[in-house]
């Protein structure tokens, strides 16, 4: 439908019609008769009765295709203008085959790869009738104790920026498409803004920044987004320096609308726009109503109060009248771009062929080939790859678990999870391995507080000493040692805070039972976030960090187990020595006290007097069954102007007996600025293959755009002046340096 025909459209219908649009509901509003409707949902949401469900512009979470077409159905022949409902659903890593989740993705640094996962998933949400999908995530997070840290690309900007772009292409297409093409669905990314930066790493908490800070650091990865097309942004829950997002007319009309110059569809998050009341910043329904829309959010998720309160919210003023009208136009401009208008069914026409695309070969080779490329390999005492006729014990409550898909899998089946054993038994194919679970996953009475999760936790059968004496003797019989530990699933995610993030106590103690016997032992780590693994560390011959690995994990982990797949994978994140350090990042700014070598145990330095500055494991650290070397690191020119290309090239030699692949990566240290900088910043990075015994050139080009700074006054500039130039395998590994300057015309 062409712009005149949708604002005419948009001009036929009442006020009451155009709000409809603006109001998202769940489906069980449309799964039952008018009676049970009326007495049961509305009046739980505490919708007025005398609100028209068949004004409603989008369901949330309905993601059966049989369920789809049936409330679509019904919809259309209750409504009078026959604008189809929009249906969207968290589907944030995969719909059926499940991908590692984000923050272990990240850690592939395979940015093509993670656009053809998301290809995957939105094809098979296509299939299913899903038009929309609450993803990507890419809030920065530098504190591990938030929960919803496993949905982040992790610390680093670049990284989140690339992973924003290839998530946005993958599920909608190229971003020079207006329209959303066959097997692809809409985006949208979240949590504007700066959800990952909560005070104490608490849930929903409030976030306090400058805006030198959120300019610089947390909302690129947003633009990165827009800039790819997205057609919808979500708001945060948090106050942002005082201002609730959902109601934050500055950060969502200056920033989001003006300066980004996004145009699609602003959604609240789950009942954010009520919340504007719990934070104290609307003084009722009404204002609160008032205050998002003046903030330019289109659609309320899951609440009565632009359903209940617009209406007389816009009666005789005319400015909230054009605000309406706009946020209804984005509505139906998106449904437009989706080709419901043409298409209400929009890709169930596979559906009642009885073809599908779900859980196919191909897609499960796609997740494959991503986890193997996620999982990281933090330790190697010359124990890995395993032998195929080693005897192994595989021990602990990961060894043979299926609910490894993360907490945000909403429509990932643990039936089709390859589990540790699975995998193993696979390749391994020695039937003297020996598998048992070890320990309880969590400690008696501690799953209180997940919740309504805490039914999800399995009724242990026997008890710790039984299951840990079992453990040692299996383990004493084997020529290396396998422990598969980690957090549940429902510790981390959203709501998932916490504030030990070591092992839980069970795993802990076999871990101690297990690791004096002094056999080989390889430690593999099932989590949703940065644990504090510095004993397991210390007591294990190999450490694995397998993250929450998806449907695929199982498989990914014996073939690198057994040096089927050799492991490259690099740390999204830092981890923490211990709880104290946290945050702990790399680009930290430089101070006027720094911690350098030389000064020992100076006590007048920015450091701890119990624990060092540094990382367990630093972000872009991960090694694998081969060894590089860096050399001959060389710049075209010791000068260049903005309008110049510095080119940098550097040899990396493959030293060990493996073919492998390296990371190659690119860090800057501004030397001087009207601001402090970081210590040094991630600008660019290779991925590469070499044999073994080869050495590989490679080549980055600087230019002007990456040496660009946040001002003293927030203007968006280069500053002439010197640069270091680092080139290594992690951000503490750079053995290679060299310097140049930024100089005037």
């Amino acid at each position: 439908m062409e712009k005149n025909g949708l604002l005419a459209l948009i001009d036929s219908l009442s006020v009451e019609e155009k709000i409809g649009q603006l109001v998202q509901l769940t489906g069980d509003f449309f799964a039952n008769g008018t009676e049970t409707t009326v007495t049961g949902p509305i009046k739980k949401l505490g919708l007025h009765e005398e609100y028209n469900i068949y004004h409603t512009g989008s369901i949330l979470n309905i993601t059966s295709a049989d369920e789809i077409i049936k409330i679509q159905d019904k919809y259309l022949k209750n409504s009078s203008h026959k604008i189809p409902l929009l249906f969207m659903a968290d589907i944030i890593y995969g719909f059926r085959t499940i991908f590692p989740i984000p923050l272990a993705q990240a850690c592939s640094w395979n940015f093509p790869l993670i656009e053809e996962a998301a290809s995957v998933s939105a094809k098979e949400c296509y299939e299913e009738g899903v038009h929309v999908t609450f993803a990507p995530m890419v809030d920065i997070v530098r504190d591990p104790r938030w929960g919803r840290v496993m949905e982040s690309p992790g610390e680093d900007l670049l990284i989140a920026e690339l992973y924003a772009q290839s998530v946005v292409e993958g599920l909608q297409g190229s971003s020079e498409q207006t329209t959303i093409p066959e097997d692809k669905i809409a985006g949208c990314v979240k949590h504007f803004a700066a959800y990952g930066a909560p005070v104490a790493g608490r849930e929903y908490n409030a976030v306090d920044m400058s805006e030198h800070m959120l300019r610089e650091v947390y909302l690129p990865s947003y633009l990165a987004a827009v800039k790819a097309k997205v057609k919808l942004v979500m708001t945060a829950f948090n106050t942002l320096n005082g201002i609730p997002s959902t109601g934050n007319e500055w950060l969502n009309t200056k920033i989001l609308r003006d300066e980004f110059g996004f145009a699609g569809v602003l959604i609240s998050d789950y009942a954010a726009v009520e919340e504007l009341i719990t934070h104290g910043y609307a003084n009722g329904a009404q204002e609160a109503a008032q205050l998002a829309l003046k903030a330019t959010v289109d659609i309320d998720m899951k609440t009565s109060v632009f359903a209940n309160e617009l209406a007389a919210a816009v009666q005789s003023n005319e400015q909230m009248m054009t605000l309406l009208n706009e946020a209804v136009y984005r509505i139906v401009n998106l449904k437009n771009e989706l080709g419901l208008f043409e298409d209400p069914y929009r890709g169930l026409k596979n559906k009642s062929a009885g073809s599908s695309s779900i859980l196919s070969k191909e897609h499960k080779e796609t997740a494959l080939r991503l986890t193997e490329e996620s999982i990281v390999l933090l330790k190697n005492d010359g124990i890995l790859p395993i032998e195929k006729d080693k005897k192994a014990a595989i021990i602990g409550p990961y060894h043979d678990e299926t609910s490894t898909l993360g907490m945000w899998a909403i429509k990932g089946d643990v039936k089709d999870t390859i589990t540790l054993k699975e995998g193993i038994d696979k390749i391994s194919k020695n039937d003297h391995n020996q598998f048992c679970r070890g320990s309880h996953l969590l400690e008696k009475g501690s799953t209180k507080s997940l919740g309504k999760f805490e039914e999800q936790i399995p009724n242990e059968l026997s008890s710790q000493d039984e299951l840990i004496a079992e453990a040692v003797k299996v383990a004493e019989n084997a020529d290396v040692v396998i422990l598969a530990l980690g957090e549940s699933i429902y510790q981390s995610g959203e709501g998932g805070s916490r504030t030990d993030l070591t092992l839980p106590r069970p795993q802990q103690e076999l871990f101690e039972a297990i690791s004096v016997l002094e056999k080989p032992l390889i430690t593999i780590i099932y989590s949703g976030r940065p644990l504090i693994l510095t004993d397991v560390e210390k007591h294990s011959n190999a450490l694995i960090q397998a993250w929450f690995p998806g449907t695929m994990g199982g498989e990914a982990l014996a073939n690198i187990l057994y040096g089927v797949t050799n492991p490259s994978g690099k740390l999204s994140m830092s981890f923490p020595r211990s709880m104290g350090q946290i945050p702990v990042f790399y680009s930290e700014l430089s101070t006027g006290r720094p911690d350098l070598a030389e000064n020992g145990y100076y006590r007048f330095a920015s450091r701890y007097i119990d624990e060092s500055n540094k990382p367990l494991y630093p972000f872009g650290y991960g090694i694998s069954y081969t060894n590089f070397k860096y050399k001959n690191l060389s710049l075209n020119k010791k000068q260049m102007n903005k309008h110049d290309e510095l080119v940098v090239t550097v040899e990396v030699e493959n030293i060990g007996n493996y073919d492998g692949e390296e990371i190659v990566q690119l860090y800057l240290r501004d030397h001087f600025g009207s601001t402090a900088r970081p210590v040094k910043i991630l600008k660019d990075f290779k991925k590469v293959s070499i044999e073994k015994g080869e050495t590989t050139t490679i080549s980055f080009t600087i230019v002007e755009e990456q040496l660009k700074i946040y001002r003293s006054d927030l203007s968006y500039a280069s500053e002439i002046g010197q640069f270091d130039v680092f080139i290594g395998s992690s951000s503490e590994d750079l053995p290679l340096k060299a310097t140049f300057e930024l100089v005037g015309e």
